[in-house]
């Protein structure tokens, strides 16, 4: 489950004592997620002695293949910390407790892939079936809308294209397709806006129900893409900025860190 644990070799006195705080702090962090393919851990100590007062000037870790929730991919995630106080007493019963909350500069990666399979996720379903949506016109002001079969492909300049599909009873399944623009709004949610409406494979008849389709749909991202429904357990992030880098999406920000999780694998 992980990858290498910082240090060098297993030596005596204060290095075996960075191997083992190494070691503990990955298996916390690992207990954020419900799947991890490796975390890295590197502490920063010197000199080394000063572990034995649970100083440490800092650490950083580095996550791949990460999962959240068993529904939400992370492709990479990293964390980077100034001084941290911790318990030192904690770390010889293999846990992690934090003297005091600690800020940590933050980076996260998400996939192509990563995200079309989130849209499969429970917590992302419910909210994208069934619904009563205003602003429709014909059969579809009668009916409860779902929109299935959703996919994300990044371009340039943090540009994303979706693409839905809509049906309705008694209403025309429709291939929705629209290219937006991502941003970060009030540090925790992703805001898509400047939509570019693509219609060609639409019935001209039905251009108008698409278009309408389209920004209730954007609506219903807007209000879902919020980290507080995704902290994880004890750490809380905040975004300070966004881009697209060919098939990933990275978000640069920070970490409040109140607490890693004692047992049990809460991601």
């Amino acid at each position: 489950m992980f990858g290498s644990f910082s240090g060098n070799n297993w030596q005596s006195g204060s290095d075996w004592g960075e191997q083992l705080l190494d070691s503990v702090a990955s298996q916390s962090i690992a207990r954020l997620f419900s799947e991890c393919g490796s975390i890295d851990v590197n502490i920063r100590c010197h000199p080394p002695s000063k572990l034995l007062q649970g100083a440490i000037d800092g650490f950083k870790m580095q996550g791949r293949d990460l999962v959240i929730r068993n529904q939400f991919p992370i492709a990479e995630m990293s964390f980077e910390t100034d001084a941290v106080a911790i318990d030192p007493s904690s770390v010889l019963a293999g846990q992690l407790k934090l003297k005091q909350p600690t800020q940590a500069i933050a980076r996260v990666v998400l996939s192509e892939a990563g995200l079309t399979r989130s849209f499969e996720a429970d917590l992302v379903k419910k909210r994208l079936e069934n619904l009563d949506l205003d602003g429709l016109t014909g059969s579809w002001a009668l009916s409860l809308v779902s929109f299935e079969d959703v996919s994300m492909t990044l371009g340039a300049n943090t540009s994303v294209t979706i693409a839905a599909t809509a049906k309705g009873p008694g209403c025309p399944r429709l291939p929705l397709k629209f290219t937006t623009k991502v941003s970060v709004k009030r540090r925790r949610k992703v805001e898509f806006g400047e939509p570019q409406i693509h219609l060609e494979d639409i019935p001209e008849q039905h251009h108008t129900d698409a278009i309408s389709l389209i920004n209730a749909m954007m609506l219903l991202l807007n209000d879902m893409v919020d980290l507080d429904r995704f902290d994880l357990d004890g750490i809380t992030l905040r975004l300070n900025r966004l881009e697209t880098e060919g098939s990933n999406l990275v978000f640069g920000g920070y970490a409040q860190v109140e607490y890693f999780p004692r047992q049990g694998k809460s991601g």
